[in-house]
């Protein structure tokens, strides 16, 4: 591997790992949002909704956390 296709990798991965990042966070904000909302409305159903956001979290977690294996990756190649 010579010095520019390294640099590339280095720079696709950089921006992969960044672009997984900010994609968690969104989806995670907008998931803790909605359901907060949800809460508000009907806090008899609290359990419920707290419930599916921990498994909705856990899933969005799991998606970023096998991207970023991707981008170590093509770090190292």
């Amino acid at each position: 591997m010579n010095l520019t296709s390294a640099a590339f990798a280095y720079l696709g991965a950089g921006i992969g790992a960044g672009l997984a990042i900010i994609g968690a966070a969104s989806g995670i904000g907008k998931l803790a949002a909605s359901g907060l909302e949800g809460i508000a409305r009907q806090p008899s159903a609290a359990g419920d909704i707290r419930g599916a956001l921990i498994i909705a979290a856990g899933l969005i977690e799991g998606a970023t956390f096998f991207a970023l294996v991707i981008t170590i990756l093509l770090a190292t190649k």
